[in-house]
């Protein structure tokens, strides 16, 4: 407004003499005054100044499916949203193990009734991205926001995968989502007794029972506040019009081909201010002395390309295309050394490595309705088992993931509340006793070598997966490993969202996947196996009341209880004997960056780490 002002001045009165006695003193008034009313409505600059000429690209393995985040829960779709939306609660990016904080909220919330009771308080000055939906005005967030916006994830219209995080656990909510369901429409409108704004920045969340886990709830990416405007403006396709108050809006999107994100003027900026990790300081020292003091966020725009092939990826990567990769299973060769050093010819360019655990678990999952490998009684869960028992696991950790695995006993991997290190499994590879156990119940075999069902029908085990280069391997590895137990295995090839849509569906035989943590906990882990969650997260459609019973048990304890701890050891034995999934580990992520890449690192919850970052002048 300043140059603006300077512009006008120097346009009109300053020209020349005569212009200047010939606009005379009245109509110099007149451009003051209309001056100084424009600037009076023009937004307010943004705490933080990004430039636009710090450009990241980044890459994705795999498409996304959306952005709305009631309804999408894939990794690549909420790294997004992660950026675009804010909740009330955070992680710090630093610190190890992960600690919430604080985000929209003033502070941590005040914490009643045993845990059953949580107020938060909103900070005062933030603001929605503009958008046409709010009609020129801008649009502050209150609670109200997060009332909306939790509500939407028990719409039953909306079908949300995050709907079991609400269930049966605010009060009232659930009443309004059964009038939903035999009305066909979602009162809004509607009070819940458990999820009211008493004021405009003041959010009181009641609970049913006793629930530490809701802090985490608060920080989870489809917590995040949107407008009902917005929602009711985009209702056909809200997926492709995410505005929220975060640092960055998506400013184009090629669906499953590359999405823009670019700084959002509006957004209030915070400082990068934190504290090294126990264990981290060699890394964490040289991230504070890039970053500290910087005001965030410094990238302007982030150009995220899909690229589903290894080698695609890592020549992008080569040829400063990206500015960096977690290196594809395929080139670890050639970018690590055999003791998983950096490679000399890739040290010689500054490149840098980040090696980390990542807060994952890797499966393949079994279809419980599937009329093959589904069902409860000793002869489907006898296959089941055989089929985890067949599967050569190590050739996997050691072959296509190139070492970069470990070996894992529990569906939980370390890192999080609830592992034990001390479990073992009882499904360890052994495909001499997976014979034997498919001969038992009847599973015998034809002339061709391949097995039968025991009613004599045909066997085929079919198994999602996709055309890239390691998921061929794995598709390799497979048919060995089912040929050693004359079990006949196809191979349906899809992308990525129509295989997650048939899972939500109970229409995958078997699939194999990863779960990367939403929180830090086991409980996030065990939710992908709970009943009531099937359609939703659970996508094995795997029911057990015995599981059902421990998990519901589990959530009214409190998180660092000895008690919990157990149940969830009882769980893991009760999906193994059920022969809920094969495990295969927990993955090591090896992340390379040009000198140019600053801030950068891998957070064991967050996924868009770019918010935290910075980058250098580069070719």
């Amino acid at each position: 407004m300043k140059d603006l002002r300077k512009w006008y001045y120097a346009r009109l009165f300053h020209s020349g003499r005569g212009m200047s006695r010939r606009l005379g003193p009245l109509f110099r008034a007149f451009v003051a005054a209309w001056l100084a009313a424009v600037a009076a409505t023009a937004p307010a600059p943004a705490v933080a100044a990004a430039d636009p000429h710090k450009v990241l690209h980044t890459v994705f393995p795999t498409g996304e499916t959306g952005f709305d985040p009631a309804r999408v829960s894939d990794l690549y779709s909420n790294a997004v949203n992660e950026a675009i939306f804010e909740r009330l609660l955070t992680y710090d990016y630093l610190a190890r193990p992960a600690r919430v904080v604080p985000m929209v909220a003033e502070s941590m919330p005040e914490i009643t009734d045993e845990g059953r009771t949580y107020v938060f308080h909103i900070r005062k000055g933030v603001y929605f991205a503009a958008d046409p939906a709010f009609k020129g005005q801008k649009r502050e967030l209150t609670a109200a926001d997060f009332v909306y916006s939790i509500k939407r994830l028990a719409d039953p219209a909306l079908r949300s995968p995050w709907a079991f995080m609400v269930e049966g656990r605010i009060e009232g909510l659930d009443a309004v989502a059964a009038a939903a369901k035999k009305s066909g429409k979602f009162d809004y409108d509607a009070p819940v007794a458990g999820l009211t704004a008493p004021d405009r920045y003041t959010l009181r969340v009641h609970l049913l029972a006793t629930d530490y886990m809701f802090l985490y709830a608060a920080a989870h990416t489809p917590f995040s506040a949107v407008a009902r405007e917005v929602i009711e403006a985009y209702a056909s396709d809200t997926m492709a019009h995410p505005v929220g108050t975060g640092p960055y809006m998506l400013t184009t999107w090629k669906r499953g081909a590359q999405m823009v994100l670019d700084a959002n003027p509006g957004y209030r900026g915070f400082t990068w201010d934190f504290a090294p990790s126990p264990g981290d300081e060699a890394w964490d020292d040289q991230l504070i002395k890039d970053m500290r003091g910087k005001e965030m966020p410094q990238i302007g725009r982030v150009e995220i390309t899909v690229m589903d092939e290894d080698q695609t990826r890592w020549l992008a990567f080569k040829q400063q295309q990206l500015d960096m990769l977690n290196v594809p299973n395929s080139f670890l060769g050639q970018a690590l050394t055999p003791d998983d050093k950096l490679a000399p010819d890739l040290a010689a360019q500054n490149i840098s490595l980040y090696r980390a655990n990542e807060l994952d678990v890797t499966y393949t999952t079994f279809n419980f309705r599937d009329p093959i490998v589904g069902g409860y009684t000793p002869d489907k869960i006898a296959l089941r088992r055989a089929i985890s028992m067949g599967y050569r696991v190590a050739e996997e950790r050691k072959i296509v993931r190139k070492g970069q695995m470990r070996a894992i006993e529990m569906p939980v991997p370390p890192g999080v509340v609830g592992y034990d290190p001390n479990y073992v499994a009882v499904d360890h590879y052994d495909p001499v006793l997976a014979n034997k156990l498919l001969d038992h119940f009847g599973y015998k075999k034809g002339a061709d070598g391949y097995r039968t069902m025991p009613d004599g029908s045909p066997l085929v085990l079919k198994y999602a997966t996709g055309s890239s280069a390691v998921e061929r391997e794995f598709s390799e590895l497979w048919k060995k490993s089912m040929d050693d137990l004359g079990l006949r295995i196809d191979f349906v090839i899809s992308k990525f969202a129509d295989h997650l849509k048939a899972a939500k569906a109970c229409q995958l035989m078997m699939w194999g996947a990863a779960w990367t943590a939403d929180w830090p906990d086991a409980d996030n882990f065990m939710q992908l196996l709970y009943g009531p969650n099937t359609g939703q997260s659970n996508n094995g459609c795997y029911q057990s009341k015995a599981f059902d019973k421990l998990y519901e048990a589990s959530t009214k304890l409190p998180i660092e209880s000895v008690e919990r701890k157990k149940l969830f050891l009882d769980m893991a034995r009760q999906m193994q004997v059920d022969g809920a999934w094969q495990v295969s580990g927990s993955r090591m992520r090896n992340q390379v960056l040009w000198p140019w890449v600053l801030g950068y690192k891998k957070h064991p919850i967050l996924q868009a780490e770019f918010v935290y970052m910075d980058l250098k002048p580069h070719p």
